[in-house]
């Protein structure tokens, strides 16, 4: 059992939190493992690893990700490349890692970092702070102390009794707090979130939970300041747990019924389908005129970005995913599924 004890103080609306996020679960998961889909979980996970690596200023947007994850050509920053690589890499490993292991930690962090930073797979062997601008907002403990508080951490979180919700939020704060590596800190905390819930609930491995945190990116960073200053994690906590019941609804909302398409695909994709059934390459505007639609970015939020996620659909320029010229047109997995749909 481990001595390590993170300053937490339990709150009412932690607890309802866990209420709703439980009940949730449930609904999530009574759509059953046979509705999730492989193009559904992947479409979930290129989420997640463009919005946890455009929290730390990665460019590529959902298309481009998803491009790049198909071994397509894409124009972007060959940092930026590698850095989707490496966390599709690290996120599709995560099934095989143990929450309070050092040498899978260590073993995530190097595919998550492979190629960008000389360290990759080490803990830091110097001094680091946090700033936001030009403004230091936390400075970590010194890299003489990093091993053990790591090896704290993580014997806690195998041990611990607390609601694997709990743990899993707190888990995510102490190791920003102490910030062990050179680089991939935040990427790596909520790597580890993640995997910790999975293993609690499975259907978690995929809640891009990571798409909520970029959309309030500045609560974010708040609440780990708050924490900081307060000296417990109980901020960043009630963050992460509605960021979390956030998450859930947003899944259960778009999950399809089992009368739908085989693909199991929303109701605006199909949509977005049969307007490409006739064949050719559309541009944006095209497509928005044919579905009866006036409000782009709802557009490209609700039928665009899911149907390239789940690979039905392609650019015809995938190098140039923002040029003017771009067109959309059926992939062949779109074809296959509008075949069987009739």
């Amino acid at each position: 059992m481990s001595r390590y004890a993170p300053p937490l103080t339990l709150t009412t609306g932690m607890l309802g939190l866990i209420a709703d996020i439980s009940e949730q679960i449930g609904q999530l998961s009574a759509v059953g493992e046979s509705q999730q889909t492989p193009q559904l979980r992947r479409g979930n996970r290129i989420r997640t690893i463009q919005a946890s690596l455009a929290i730390e200023n990665n460019t590529l947007t959902v298309e481009q990700v998803t491009a790049v994850l198909a071994g397509q050509r894409v124009l972007g920053l060959p940092r930026e490349i590698q850095e989707v690589r490496n966390a599709f890499a690290a996120y599709e490993a995560m099934s095989n890692w143990q929450p309070d292991s050092r040498t899978d930690l260590l073993t995530a962090h190097e595919l998550l970092m492979h190629g960008l930073i000389d360290e990759a797979g080490q803990f830091r062997r110097a001094g680091v702070g946090i700033y936001r601008g030009d403004q230091l907002v936390h400075m970590a403990p010194p890299p003489s102390r990093v091993t053990h508080l790591i090896d704290d951490l993580l014997a806690w979180a195998g041990s611990c009794d607390w609601h694997p919700l709990i743990i899993s939020c707190v888990f995510h704060y102490e190791f920003e707090f102490i910030h062990p590596f050179a680089d991939g800190n935040g990427r790596m905390g909520r790597l580890w979130q993640t995997l910790i819930l999975s293993r609690w609930r499975p259907v978690l491995a995929y809640l891009p939970v990571e798409a909520v945190i970029r959309d309030q990116q500045d609560a974010y960073y708040a609440a780990l300041s708050t924490s900081d200053r307060l000296a417990e994690a109980t901020p960043f906590v009630e963050f992460m747990l509605s960021s979390l019941n956030v998450a859930l609804g947003e899944a259960i909302h778009s999950e399809p019924s089992t009368d739908q398409v085989t693909d199991q695909v929303t109701d605006q994709v199909a949509r977005l389908l049969q307007a490409l059934r006739g064949g050719g390459a559309f541009k944006v505007s095209e497509l928005m005129g044919q579905l009866g639609l006036a409000h782009k970015a709802t557009f490209r939020s609700n039928y665009l970005r899911p149907a390239l996620a789940c690979g039905l659909i392609e650019m015809t320029d995938p190098g140039s995913p923002r040029s003017p010229a771009q067109r959309y047109r059926l992939a062949p997995l779109g074809k296959q599924k509008l075949m069987r749909s009739g």
